[in-house]
């Protein structure tokens, strides 16, 4: 269960109430004082901790051990995409949470037919970041993929470094080269670096953004001869960098 307060602080031994999402889990789980609960606060390790309390609304608990884990990707793969309607980004960011994406960047491009600004946008950033959480808590990770503030995709191109060191993707059905044509074989050394993939609306980025994308370092490259809706081709592709890492 997830955690805000930074647990190494608290120190082994500590007592603690669980927030209010966590104290829930463990309420409707019926766990009584003693039984054990696991804990993270997305700093990478997990904590054993034992019941102590169980109020109507708060639950305490005692952290007994400290253990390090490490289920990520051997690379950090950031997904920015153009937001889908209704509620399909919530399965993105579910999914590209347990396939091991260590963050997410919500785009508004010329095509988008999700727009959202100010309280609106802020709103459905921590919606999104409570998915992932959740996911994270479903799927073993110790650390929650972040969600990113909202942003139009000139804006996002626009603060990008120029010298960062990392490699950009861009997905496109007119790219000529196929995406096994950029990414490196997992075998290969160096391949534990930085990935961002950025992925269109439905019917794709219009000429101009492909172009604003490629001028700051992006590389086109296609997934096949199926066109693939915009909440599927994202998690393709991480489904293809978690999946080659197993080899």
């Amino acid at each position: 269960m997830f955690v805000e307060q930074p647990l190494t602080a608290a120190g082994l031994e500590a007592e603690l109430a669980l927030p209010p999402g966590a104290a829930r889990h463990v309420q409707v789980l019926r766990l009584q004082p003693g039984d054990e609960v696991t804990l993270f606060d997305g700093s990478g390790d997990e904590w054993t901790a034992a019941v102590t309390a169980m109020g109507r609304s708060e639950v305490r608990v005692a952290l007994k051990s400290r253990q390090a884990v490490d289920r990520e990707l051997r690379r950090a793969v950031t997904l920015a995409v153009v937001m889908p309607a209704n509620d399909r980004m919530d399965g993105i960011v579910e999914k590209a949470c347990e396939l091991g994406a260590v963050a997410i960047q919500p785009l508004m491009s010329e095509r988008s037919v999700l727009r959202l600004t100010g309280d609106r946008a802020e709103k459905k950033r921590a919606h999104w970041q409570g998915v992932a959480i959740a996911a994270a808590e479903q799927c073993g990770r110790s650390r929650p993929l972040q969600v990113a503030a909202v942003k139009t995709l000139a804006q996002w191109l626009a603060e990008l470094p120029a010298d960062a060191q990392e490699q950009r993707w861009l997905l496109s059905p007119v790219a000529a080269q196929p995406l096994s044509a950029l990414a490196p074989k997992a075998s290969e050394a160096g391949d534990a670096g930085r990935i961002v993939v950025l992925s269109g609306p439905e019917g794709g980025l219009s000429e101009a953004e492909e172009q604003s994308a490629r001028a700051r370092g992006f590389n086109a490259a296609k997934l096949g001869p199926r066109i693939l809706r915009a909440d599927t081709a994202p998690l393709a592709v991480l489904g293809w960098l978690a999946l080659s890492e197993l080899h």
